[in-house]
């Protein structure tokens, strides 16, 4: 039976994991459970995590973090010598969490279900899709993160639960109302900011403390972009020590410069007056949670637990104010940051046919329609919105509507696909357009008409067809969000560049770390069984490498860094 990993690509952190013996299980790297989301070039090398992390206060110019808040865009950013987009990005994020599945299942993994916050549009579902294609991964499955989530808690549930689903993480936030009822998860409605999560409260600490260092010193540290990096960690180091401690120092010495004399940051942060700078930002996800409640018609008090999910629901504030709100108390039975790639891997297994006792049906979280013209007290009124689908409709679904052309004579009609909650068409998010051509009216000086049908599968992605009910002129489009999306020849340059890079990635650290394997060597104190293992590693590397077995030398790379480290 071929298994699927699941993913949890998230903004600050990624986790993979796979179903072993009937329950979900994080995949490790060494002794971390969970990958930084973070990518950075320097001196030659690819770095992806923790490396790429480390490297983030001293070369901000060369490390991307918080990639997933651009998915979808078409902004493109420099990253040494290459010029990138947020999907190829978050693939060098994707192939490292898959080489660590491959290492712990000692063979190739190709498949996935990769997570995606419940209020992605479909360009940024499209966007993670195209990513992991660029990965090497067959993504056989986009799900929503709080379902996801969900899925996770409700696996062996005895009793049926009513649930809301609290996902703040590092960069986005959704509220899921679930049902948890026979082991069927129904997600009844969904709510939330792609744009708001602990980076923004770090940046609020941030720029606290930078206006107290502005006042104390004359100096921005704004305007150096490594004191600003270094102050951003720091203010990130400080939220998670204010969710155990009621105070925090942010220390940075040699942190900027004035006039030639190095000026050191000292400042000591409470967690009453932390609270107090991201109080209105999560007011807003209070604002979420009510209006689930409302499009799932369902009362606070028919609610039977909140699910706590995402890293930043560990702030006590959240907690607080949360429980306050709903009169219920939170629950954070698994790991908040683990909860997402376990519900993956869990949808994963059910996929590949393994025995697990759960099905999961989940929501639209957006609106999606097209763009009409209308006739309002005699006078023709464009831009108007007709929605097919309402957000919070159960997925897999198929909607059909018939509209009718302005003009008798009109030979063509212009399909402008949006999604969103606004009643003028151009005010929500455009999706796509294209042009149903050579239209047929019953009866002459009768207006044409054309059926339009939205067919919004598994993944979140949507199909469009029109086609002229008269004739069998058709047209259709698989929504993809073209300003954004890369085309198939962009893709396999994308695949092929990763390649290279990890060919010469590789082929540094294989260098370097043979270079140490040598000096160790020609030590005469070595012991003898140390050093018939390095021989043994050494050869086995050289054998890889004429192979071109670019696994297998990292796997011996490791073992060998493990053998340096112990012995050097």
């Amino acid at each position: 039976m071929s298994k699927i990993i699941g993913i949890d690509l998230g903004t600050t952190n990624s986790a993979v994991a796979m179903v072993r013996d009937h329950q979900p299980q994080i995949l490790p790297h060494r002794e971390e459970r969970l990958l930084p989301s973070v990518v950075a070039y320097s001196n030659g090398k690819w770095l992806v995590g923790t490396p790429a992390r480390n490297q983030y206060v001293l070369n901000p110019e060369n490390t991307v973090r918080s990639i997933k808040r651009e998915m979808g865009s078409d902004q493109r950013l420099m990253l040494g010598p290459r010029e990138l987009t947020p999907q190829e990005i978050s693939a060098f994020i994707l192939r490292a969490l898959k080489a660590i599945a491959e290492r712990h299942a000692g063979q190739e993994m190709t498949d996935a279900v990769i997570t995606v916050p419940a209020y992605f549009s479909d360009g940024q579902r499209q966007a993670t899709r195209d990513a992991g294609r660029i990965a090497g991964l067959n993504v056989r499955r986009i799900i929503n993160e709080p379902t996801a989530a969900a899925l996770a808690y409700g696996l062996n549930l005895e009793e049926d639960r009513l649930v809301l689903v609290y996902d703040l993480g590092g960069g986005t936030f959704d509220v899921s109302l679930v049902e948890l009822m026979g082991g069927v998860v129904e997600v009844l409605a969904s709510h939330g900011d792609t744009r708001l999560g602990g980076d923004d409260f770090d940046e609020r600490l941030a720029e606290h403390v930078n206006e107290w260092f502005l006042e104390e010193h004359g100096v921005s540290l704004r305007e150096d972009r490594r004191a600003w990096a270094r102050l951003l960690r720091a203010a990130e180091g400080a939220k998670i020590e204010l969710s155990s401690h009621p105070f925090a120092w942010i220390r940075e010495e040699y942190i900027v410069e004035k006039e030639g004399v190095p000026l050191h940051l000292e400042y000591e942060v409470e967690r009453a007056q932390f609270e107090e700078l991201i109080v209105d930002l999560l007011g807003e996800t209070l604002n979420s949670i009510d209006r689930v409640l409302a499009d799932g018609e369902v009362a606070i008090e028919d609610v039977d637990q909140i699910l706590f999910v995402g890293g930043s629901s560990r702030i006590p504030a959240v907690w607080k104010l949360v429980a306050t709100h709903t009169g219920l108390e939170p629950r954070a039975t698994i790991n908040p940051d683990e909860a997402v790639a376990l519900g993956a891997a869990v949808q994963g297994a059910i996929i590949a046919g393994e025995p697990i006792d759960a099905i999961l049906v989940d929501v639209t979280p957006h609106s999606l329609g097209i763009a009409v013209a209308e006739w309002l007290q005699g006078r023709l009124v464009p831009d108007r919105y007709s929605v097919l689908i309402r957000r919070n409709t159960t997925i897999p679904v198929t909607r059909e509507e018939i509209f009718s052309a302005v003009y008798p004579d009109q030979e063509s009609v212009l399909i402008k696909v949006y999604q969103g909650e606004k009643p003028v068409a151009s005010h929500n998010d455009f999706l796509g357009e294209f042009v149903v051509r050579n239209l047929v009216p019953p009866r002459p000086g009768d207006l044409p008409q054309v059926t339009v049908s939205f067919d919004f599968d598994l993944d979140g992605i949507l199909h469009v067809r029109a086609q002229d009910r008269y004739s069998s002129q058709q047209e259709e489009i698989t929504v993809s969000a073209s300003r954004s999306r890369l085309q198939e020849t962009e893709i396999v340059e994308a695949q092929t560049m990763l390649a290279e890079t990890e060919t010469t990635t590789t082929s540094l650290v294989t260098t370097a770390l043979v270079k140490r394997a040598e000096a160790l060597l020609a030590r005469d104190e070595l012991e003898a069984n140390v050093r018939a293992r390095i021989e043994d590693l050494l050869a086995d590397m050289t054998l890889a490498q004429t192979q071109n077995n670019a696994h297998r030398i990292e796997e011996l790379s490791e073992t060998l860094l493990d053998l340096l480290f112990d012995h050097e």
